[in-house]
């Protein structure tokens, strides 16, 4: 049901949309909007932070609220995705090892990393917390911790569940050596090498390279890049090929950005219950909602599914840390202790400490309040820059969370040459293919991350990359 706060936001946006307010125009004071629409204070209020977060108007010191300068064109986004419809081994991912190195480098610009700029982490925060820690706990910090984790830590995450409406034990949680290591761990639980994985398509290339480690097949399903994966052509997978799990990030997909609406969200559980296929859900950027409400968790629609919940504060606090966490579910829980030991890829014990110190002194929402509409902002710079930028034709989503851009160019700019002529121009990208389980998909899409500080330099890359995509498509007659 939508909130009388959201209809209030819409209202406003259209008036931006047709001209009332104008882009740097006063709007009108939280009193004054209130005597206007006849809503409360603290309605007008709650509207305009979720405009905020938007990135379609401004909060001024003392001032009151502005139109942002920063307005979201009228543009096309993708269509839904159409990959193979046949089951396959992922291959080729070396160049995302290429990707990753470069983002190292402080003379490239880097679009193309799906990490968090170290300018736009908690660094204060963390500082803080570990100093905090290594006075309180001492010689504990250095320690080996139990085989699931840190128990404090994990008491923490177990809150934060329950306020996601999904309830469970402290000791119902492990914690994991980042997402990636979680969903490995998931995989392992509930199929064996060689079994079929339906995946989202496009998808995170870190996934296809776990499901790669395990030697498993990828089946990349057709995904809208706002709704998320289409139901319907899961049903046909399904009924077509022997699938033995569901691997899926319904919140802010990467790079679609996609989020399933909650009726489809249960109707995606009931699909899976009935064919009695596990899900695998990765919800690391579920916490990087632009507005007021966080969406839910896949596992909150059928608490009985067969369902294991994987995640990590690698988006948020720091990729460094490398905490991550798995719910297995009970019917799934020795078994994913077994792996662990097996495995045992053991968390550092003060980075779990500073984790649970920060979540417990309530640093993480601080931070998060203010991340949110630093990606807004910068997920719409990207999009007026990228819609000036480029040929007539080329779509970009437009997501609600995240840091994530697709862009499809134009017919006959290829992606894969784009990312060589931009990297001779210290510009890294990520060429769509990379997002294909084989390869040979999305050919003339990119993925441009948001995660960094905005900047003129940054601007002035994206209008690079629009003028070497109109020189590809001269070149290919395109043009």
């Amino acid at each position: 049901m939508k909130h009388l706060y959201e209809t209030v936001a819409e209202d406003i946006a259209a008036r931006i949309e047709q001209g009332v307010y104008r882009q740097g125009e006063r709007l009108p004071g939280v009193r004054g909007l209130s005597q206007q629409l006849n809503v409360s204070i603290s309605t007008a209020l709650e509207a305009y932070r979720l405009l905020e977060d938007q990135g379609k108007i401004q909060a001024r010191t003392r001032s009151g609220y502005y139109v942002s300068n920063i307005h979201r064109p009228n543009i096309i986004e993708p269509a839904i995705s159409d990959p193979p419809s046949t089951p396959s081994r992922v291959t080729g991912q070396s160049l995302t090892r290429q990707i990753l190195r470069a983002a190292k480098e402080p003379h490239l610009i880097n679009l193309g990393s799906s990490v968090p700029h170290p300018d736009l982490l908690p660094t204060h925060t963390l500082q803080q917390a570990t100093a905090k820690v290594a006075r309180t706990y001492g010689k504990r910090c250095f320690d080996a911790e139990e085989l699931l984790g840190n128990q404090d830590l994990r008491r923490q995450i177990a809150k934060r569940m329950a306020a996601l409406n999904y309830s469970f034990a402290a000791d119902d949680i492990v914690i994991t050596f980042g997402a990636r290591d979680a969903v490995r761990l998931a995989l392992r639980t509930v199929c064996q090498p060689g079994d079929v994985i339906a995946i989202e398509s496009p998808t995170f290339y870190g996934l296809l390279q776990v499901i790669e480690s395990c030697g498993m097949q990828a089946l990349e399903i057709p995904t809208h890049p706002r709704d998320g994966i289409s139901l319907d052509a899961l049903q046909l997978a399904i009924d077509q090929w022997p699938i033995k799990a569901c691997l899926l990030v319904a919140n802010f997909n990467n790079p679609l950005g996609s989020c399933m609406p909650d009726d489809r969200k249960r109707s995606l559980i009931t699909l899976l219950d009935q064919h009695g296929i596990p899900l695998i859900e990765d919800d690391v950027y579920g916490d990087l909602a632009f507005g007021q409400l966080r969406p839910s968790i896949l596992m909150s629609h059928n608490k009985e599914a067969d369902a294991l919940y994987c995640s990590s504060f690698a988006k948020t606090l720091s990729p460094g840390l490398r905490v991550g966490w798995l719910v297995p579910g009970r019917r799934h829980r020795e078994k994913v202790e077994n792996l662990k030991y097996m495995q045992h890829q053991a968390v550092p014990t003060l980075n779990q400490l500073v984790v649970a110190h920060v979540l417990e002194q309530g640093g993480y929402d601080r931070y998060l309040r203010q991340i949110r509409q630093e990606y807004a902002r910068n997920i719409a710079r990207t999009v007026q820059a990228v819609s000036l930028a480029f040929p007539e034709g080329t779509k970009v989503t437009q997501p609600e969370g995240g840091f994530a851009l697709w862009v499809e160019m134009p017919a006959g700019a290829d992606a894969m040459e784009l990312h060589r002529r931009a990297g001779l121009e210290n510009i890294i990208i990520a060429p769509g293919p990379l997002f294909s389980a084989t390869q040979k998909k999305y050919g003339n899409f990119i993925r441009i991350s948001c995660g960094a500080p905005w900047s003129d330099r940054i601007e002035r890359a994206i209008k690079k990359l629009g003028d070497l995509t109109r020189e590809l498509m001269t070149k290919t007659g395109q043009g």
